[in-house]
Order: C-alpha cells, then sequence, then structure tokens
C-alpha cells in the first residue's frame, strides 16, 4: 500500500514538474514584441535574429533578448558650438537633430553611445560647412547650410543602422563686437539706400517735368501745323474759285474781308470811326475835282 501512494506521489510530482517546464518553455520561447520596439536575440552570446513587432519563437534557455531597442523617432538634445566662417567672424551655432534607428543589430554591436557620436559629428560638419562659408551666406542661405548637413550626417552614421530624418539650424549667434559692427553697417546702408531713393525721385520728377514740356511743345507744333495746313488749303479754294470764277470770286473774297472788319470794328466799345464805303468816297473825289476845275 504505501508502495503504491508513493508511486503516485511521484507520478504527480513527475507530472507537476513536467507541465511547470512546458509553461516556463513556453514563456521562454514565445517573445511579443511592441510595434514601437525591436529585438535583438543572441544564441550563446552572437547575434542570432532581429525580432519585428508581434509574436515571435525563439528556443529557450539557448536564445536570449538581449537588447530591446526603441524605433521611434528620437531628438538630440540642442547642442552649441563654435565655428568660425571664412571672414572669420566667430558664431556660436546651436543645433537640433532627429534620427531613428533602422538597423538594431548594426546600432548595438558598432557604436557604444549613439546620442554622444552623433552629436559629435554633427559639431564637426557644422564647423566645416559653416568654414566655408561667410556670415551673410550663413545668415541668407540657411536653408542650404542645413541641408547639406543633414545629408554629411546621413552618410557618417549610415554604418550604424541610423537615419537622419531632419537637422535644424535653431540659431546663429554672434559676439558682441561682432553685432556692433553689424548694426553700424546696417545703419549705412540704409542711410544710403535713402540718399539713393531721394536721389531717384528728384531724378525722375526732373524727367517727368522735361517730359511734360516736351509733350506741350509738340501740341503746340501740331496746333501750328494744323492751322497751317487750314490756311494753306483755305488759300487754294480761293485761288481756285478765282481761276474759275475771275474777279467775281476776287470781289467776293474783298466784301467778305470788308464785312469781317466791319464786324471787329464795331464790338469795340465808344468808337467814334466812321466807315464809308469805298464808292462814296469816288463820288467826293469827283466832286471835289468839279468844284475846283469851275473855279479856275
Amino acid at each position: 500500500m504505501e508502495e503504491v501512494l508513493l508511486g503516485f506521489v511521484g507520478s504527480n510530482i513527475f507530472v507537476i514538474v513536467l507541465a511547470v517546464f512546458i509553461i516556463v518553455c513556453v514563456l521562454l520561447g514565445v517573445r511579443i514584441v511592441p510595434q514601437s520596439d525591436k529585438y535583438v536575440v543572441e544564441r550563446l552570446g552572437r547575434l542570432r535574429a532581429v525580432l519585428g513587432p508581434g509574436i515571435n519563437l525563439i528556443v529557450p534557455f539557448l536564445d536570449q533578448v538581449a537588447h530591446k531597442v526603441s524605433i521611434l523617432e528620437r531628438q538630440l538634445p540642442n547642442a552649441e558650438q563654435d565655428a568660425i566662417t571664412r571672414d572669420n567672424v566667430l558664431v556660436r551655432v546651436e543645433t537640433s537633430v532627429f534620427y531613428r534607428i533602422l538597423e538594431p543589430e548594426k546600432t548595438v554591436y558598432r557604436i557604444r553611445d549613439v546620442d554622444a557620436a552623433i552629436a559629435t559629428v554633427v559639431a564637426g560638419i557644422v564647423r566645416a560647412e559653416i568654414g566655408m562659408m561667410e556670415l551673410d551666406e550663413v545668415q541668407s542661405n540657411r536653408a542650404e547650410l542645413i541641408g547639406k548637413i543633414q545629408t554629411q550626417v546621413e552618410y557618417a552614421v549610415d554604418d550604424w543602422g541610423i537615419e537622419v530624418t531632419r537637422a535644424e539650424l535653431l540659431d546663429v549667434n554672434l559676439d558682441q563686437s561682432t553685432r556692433e559692427a553689424m548694426l553700424q553697417q546696417l545703419n549705412a546702408e540704409r542711410a544710403r539706400r535713402a540718399h539713393v531713393t531721394e536721389a531717384e525721385g528728384k531724378k525722375r520728377a526732373v524727367e517727368l517735368a522735361a517730359d511734360a514740356e516736351l509733350y506741350a511743345a509738340e501740341q503746340v507744333s501740331k496746333a501750328r501745323r494744323i492751322q497751317a495746313d487750314a490756311e494753306a488749303y483755305a488759300t487754294g479754294v480761293v485761288a481756285e474759285a478765282i481761276r474759275d470764277n475771275g474777279m467775281e470770286a476776287a470781289q467776293y473774297q474783298v466784301a467778305l474781308k470788308q464785312v469781317e472788319a466791319l464786324g471787329r470794328i464795331s464790338e469795340k466799345d465808344g468808337t467814334q470811326t466812321v466807315i464809308l464805303p469805298s464808292d462814296a468816297v469816288d463820288s467826293f473825289r469827283d466832286a471835289f475835282k468839279m468844284m475846283f476845275g469851275a473855279r479856275s
């Protein structure tokens, strides 16, 4: 009886141990990886696999998850570094870099401190790029400078399994003496532009006045030319009429001129002028001749 009881207890213990072993194997062999992570699996100290998001199976007791790496985009802390431009101006540049890990096996086995390494690379590239540019170019071509920095950083960190998603040049600070010199230069440039604008305004005013005088002279000349053409046309008409109608046309024109002259004289206020026809004057002349002839 005792032997049967011991055998039953021993078999139950074996089943329990086997069940626990199976549960442990399942727990150790099944790995659920979140969407934002990747797991680096080692087998006996060597790289075995990289587990992606979802359910993954590994060999219990032989494989183990050595590194859990987040693949979310990261931002390095804002860093400041000094740089000297091509025209020997000392500037202090503030930068920020965004990156994410694409190949965790390269990141964990090729670089120890990835953030510090990227910051060092960025500082060197920024100094090199600014050293090839003048201060005005740094200020005006900031987008181009950022593009060059990002391209070179991507090339430098490619062996680390990292993608640089964005690089920002947050600020370019100058020392106090350089700031004062630039302010003086800016004020001088503003004064020069004001003088140029004033001179151009005066020049434009003179040009407009000259254009107005020229236009007025052209209009007067055009009016005179039209008047001369009209007079020439009238003279031609009169000459043609005289040629066609003889003295009658000439007498008509003389009479017309007399009427116009009388009209102009009558328009004057207080005039004492007496107008006599030409035939009346001839009559008076004949009468005087007859009187003086009789007396003689």
